[in-house]
C-alpha cells in the first residue's frame, strides 16, 4: 500500500496546474523605520551609521526591553539552535512580514483646502500592501476605477522585493514581480465596486504578457483590453532593437462598466465634436455575419420607385428554398441585397423594423446608378433616434422623399476610442517631465506618466461619475489625483483621488546619504524619499498655483482645458502617514487618534473630522457621528437627526446587544458601525483569519 501511495503521490505531485504558474516567494517582509519597537516586534539590525554595507538581513524577536540603557534583548527567529543579543533600540528597525495580520491608523502631516465644501483628496505614504490592507476597512466595495503604472521591472534597480532591489540577472526577477503584483491585486479586488468599476494598469513590453495572463487569473469576472500607447514619439534607441515609443495599458472592466465615447477616438488629433455631420449606416450587411444562411429573415426586396426618388415599400421575408417574387409594383424597381461570388448576403434590419424606420424619416437613398444596378440604401440606428431626442442629434428639415435632414449639435459629436493611441499630448517628456519640472523647479522624477495622458484614460470610464473614488496605489509623483483634479474643474464634479505611494530615496541617493551616517527613518534621509520631496509637493502645488518656495507656477495647462497653472484647483487635499497599532491599544480604545482619520474616509472624506473622544461622549460631524459612551445615546440620536446628510454612525461598545439598540433608532440611511469589533474583525478577516 505504501509503494502505491507513493507512486500516486509521484503523479499528482508532477502535475503543474492550469494558468499562469510562478513562486509565491512568501512571505514578503519590509522595514518600518518610523514605526516604535515593541515587545514581540520582529526586527533586524541596522548595520553601522556610516556603512554602505546591506547588514544584517536576519529577522529577531524582541523579547525585553532595558529602558534604562535603551537596549533590547533580541532572539533570532527561524533557528532550531537558540541565538541571542542585546542591541540599542537606535539600531533595530522594525520589520512587517506580509502573512502578519496589521492594525493600521493614518497620521495627518498636512493639508491643502481651498475646495470649501467637496470632499479631500488623499495622499498616503505607506507600504502599498498594507494601505490597500487599512482601505479594506474604508472602502471595501466603493472604488470606482483604480489607476496604476507598477514597476516594470526592467531590472534597473526600479524596485525592490524583501528589501532588496531586483537586478536583471535575478533568474526569479519575472516569479518575484508576479508574487508582487498578485498580493496587491488580489486585495484591490476587494476595493473595487464589482458591479461597476475598471481597473488601469500600464506596463511596458518585458511584463505585459503575464500581466495579462495574472490579470485574467485574478479577475476571470472580468473584461480585458489591452491597448497600445504612444508616449516616446522620438523613440529609445536600444542595441540591435526596434526604438521603442509606445507602452501599454490594460482595461480590465468589471459588472457594468461603460466605456464613454470621447471627441477624439485616440488614434489621431481629429475633433469629432466639431464635425456636424451624421454618418449614415449602410443597410447591406456583408461580411461572414451578414451572410443570408445568419440571417435568414432579412431576405426581402426593397422596391425603389423607379425614378429614384425614394422607397416604395418593403416586401416581406423570402424563407430559404422559397422562389422570389416575380414582379415588382407598378413604378418600382425590387432591390435585393447583396450578391458575391455565389454568396447571399442580407439586409441589416428585418421588413417590420425597416418600415418603421421609413415611418419616421430614417431612411434614404444614396446616389443611385441603374446602370451599373447600385442602389446604396442608408438607415439611422434606433440609438442615433434616440440621440435625436436626447438632442444631441438636430433636425434641420426633410427631404423630399420625407427623410430626415440632420446635424450634430455643436460640441455634441464623439467617437469610440482606437486600440492605438497617438496622441500630442500623452509624450511623456513634454507633459510629464516638464510639468514637474514646471511645478517643483530644481526636483526631479524618473518617467513621470503625461498628465493628459492619465486623465484621458481615466475619462473614458469615470466621465458620467460625479462623485467617482479613484485609487492609484502606485502614486509615484502624484499625477493620477492631478488628472483627477483637472477633470474636476472641466465639468465642476467632486471625484475624490486616493494616493498612496512609499517614502522611498533613489537607489543613487542612498549611498550618499548613508555616508553621510544616515538611516531610513532620518529626518533628514525622509526628506529626500518620493512622498515628502515629490508627491505631497506636486499635488499642493497643483492646487495652490504656486510652487514650494511660494512662487506663482509658470506656464499654461493644455489641450482639453487650457488655463494658467498660477490659477490652481478649487479642491481639498490632506496627507497621511501609516501607524502600525497594536490590538491590545485599539480593543482598549487608546489609539483613537491615529484611527480616526479611517473613520472619516470611510464617511466620506468630507467636512470636519473628530480627531479625539469627546468629552460628552459624543460627537457629530459633516458627514458621521460618534458614540463613545453608549448611556449618551439619546442626545446623540437627536443630534443625528438634525444634521444633514449624515451617512454613518459609529458606536463604541463590547455588547452588541447595546449596539443594536442605538442602532434601530437611527435614520433611515444612517449605516451603524460598532466599534471596535468591526475595526479588529475586518483585519482578521483580510488577513485570511
Amino acid at each position: 500500500m505504501g509503494a502505491d501511495l507513493a507512486r500516486e503521490f509521484k503523479v499528482l505531485s508532477s502535475r503543474l496546474p492550469f494558468g499562469l504558474n510562478f513562486e509565491r516567494h512568501s512571505p514578503e517582509a519590509v522595514d518600518l523605520p518610523r514605526c516604535p519597537v515593541r515587545k514581540g516586534d520582529k526586527v533586524r539590525v541596522l548595520p553601522k551609521r556610516g556603512s554602505v554595507k546591506k547588514g544584517d538581513q536576519r529577522l529577531w524577536q524582541v523579547r525585553t526591553f532595558h529602558k534604562a540603557r535603551k537596549v533590547a534583548d533580541l532572539e533570532l527567529l527561524g533557528t532550531d539552535e537558540a541565538e541571542t543579543q542585546s542591541v540599542g533600540l537606535d539600531d533595530l528597525v522594525v520589520v512587517a512580514e506580509f502573512r502578519d495580520t496589521i492594525y493600521p491608523g493614518l497620521v495627518s502631516t498636512g493639508k491643502v483646502t481651498r475646495g470649501g465644501e467637496k470632499p479631500f483628496h488623499t495622499v498616503i505614504n505607506g507600504e502599498n500592501y498594507h494601505v490597500l490592507k487599512a482601505l479594506t476597512y474604508t472602502h471595501r466595495g466603493k472604488v470606482d476605477a483604480i489607476y496604476i503604472d507598477p514597476p516594470y521591472n526592467s531590472g534597473a534597480k526600479d524596485w525592490k522585493y524583501n528589501n532588496d532591489y531586483v537586478e536583471g540577472d535575478d533568474l526569479y526577477r519575472h516569479s518575484k514581480w508576479l508574487a508582487m503584483m498578485e498580493r496587491r491585486l488580489l486585495v484591490a479586488k476587494q476595493l473595487l465596486n464589482p458591479a461597476d468599476s475598471v481597473l488601469i494598469v500600464t506596463i511596458d513590453e518585458k511584463e505585459y504578457l503575464r500581466l495579462g495572463l495574472l490579470l485574467e487569473q485574478v479577475f476571470p469576472e472580468g473584461n480585458l483590453q489591452m491597448i497600445s500607447s504612444v508616449i516616446n514619439p522620438k523613440g529609445t534607441a536600444r542595441a540591435n532593437e526596434f526604438s521603442r515609443i509606445d507602452e501599454y495599458i490594460f482595461f480590465l472592466t468589471l459588472g457594468n462598466a461603460k466605456l464613454t465615447r470621447w471627441s477624439r477616438d485616440m488614434l489621431t488629433d481629429r475633433d469629432y465634436s466639431q464635425d456636424e455631420g451624421v454618418r449614415w449606416r449602410g443597410l447591406a450587411r456583408t461580411g461572414r455575419k451578414g451572410l443570408r444562411p445568419h440571417n435568414p429573415g432579412s431576405w426581402y426586396p426593397i422596391y425603389v420607385k423607379a425614378d429614384s426618388s425614394g422607397i416604395h415599400s418593403v416586401g416581406d421575408t423570402v424563407p430559404i428554398g422559397k422562389d422570389d417574387p416575380k414582379e415588382a409594383p407598378k413604378g418600382a424597381i425590387a432591390v435585393w441585397p447583396p450578391s458575391s461570388d455565389g454568396q447571399q448576403y442580407s439586409w441589416s434590419v428585418v421588413p417590420e423594423t425597416l418600415r418603421e424606420l421609413i415611418s419616421r424619416g430614417a431612411v434614404r437613398l444614396g446616389r443611385v446608378d441603374l446602370t451599373r444596378n447600385s442602389v446604396p440604401i442608408y438607415y439611422l440606428s434606433f440609438n442615433q433616434l434616440q440621440l435625436i431626442e436626447e438632442g444631441v442629434i438636430k433636425v434641420t428639415g426633410r427631404d423630399a422623399d420625407g427623410s430626415l435632414q440632420t446635424v450634430y449639435v455643436e460640441g455634441s459629436r464623439s467617437t469610440a476610442p482606437k486600440t492605438v493611441w497617438n496622441m500630442t499630448s500623452h509624450d511623456a517628456g513634454s507633459h510629464g517631465t516638464n510639468i514637474i519640472r514646471t511645478l517643483l523647479p530644481g526636483r526631479r522624477f524618473p518617467f513621470p506618466k503625461s498628465l493628459y495622458a492619465v486623465e484621458d484614460a481615466l475619462r473614458f470610464f469615470v466621465a458620467n461619475k460625479p462623485e467617482a473614488i479613484i485609487l492609484d496605489f502606485f502614486s509615484g509623483s502624484g499625477t493620477t489625483a492631478h488628472a483627477v483634479m483637472r477633470m474636476n474643474r472641466q465639468d465642476g464634479k467632486c471625484r475624490q483621488c486616493i494616493s498612496v505611494t512609499n517614502n522611498e530615496v533613489a537607489a543613487d541617493e542612498q549611498k550618499a546619504l548613508r555616508e553621510q551616517g544616515l538611516r531610513p527613518g532620518d529626518a533628514d534621509w525622509e526628506k529626500h524619499g518620493i512622498c515628502d520631496y515629490i508627491t505631497k509637493p506636486r499635488v499642493a502645488a497643483a492646487i495652490t498655483g504656486k510652487t514650494p518656495d511660494g512662487e506663482p507656477i509658470k506656464g499654461d495647462y493644455k489641450f482639453t482645458d487650457e488655463f494658467p497653472m498660477a490659477e490652481g484647483f478649487e479642491e481639498n487635499a490632506e496627507f497621511f502617514t501609516l501607524t502600525y497599532e497594536a490590538e491590545q491599544s485599539v480593543s482598549h480604545n487608546l489609539a483613537y487618534a491615529r484611527i480616526a482619520p479611517l473613520l472619516w474616509l470611510r464617511a466620506g472624506a468630507r467636512g470636519k473630522r473628530i480627531d479625539k473622544l469627546p468629552t460628552d461622549g459624543w460627537a457629530v460631524a459633516e458627514a458621521y457621528g460618534l458614540l463613545a459612551e453608549v448611556d449618551q445615546a439619546t442626545p446623540f440620536i437627536e443630534a443625528m437627526t438634525r444634521a444633514k446628510d449624515i451617512r454613518m454612525a459609529f458606536i463604541v461598545t463590547d455588547d452588541d446587544r447595546r449596539f443594536q439598540s442605538v442602532a434601530k433608532r437611527l435614520a433611515k440611511g444612517v449605516e451603524p458601525v460598532r466599534l471596535y469589533e468591526s475595526y479588529l474583525t475586518n483585519f482578521s478577516f483580510t488577513n485570511g483569519e
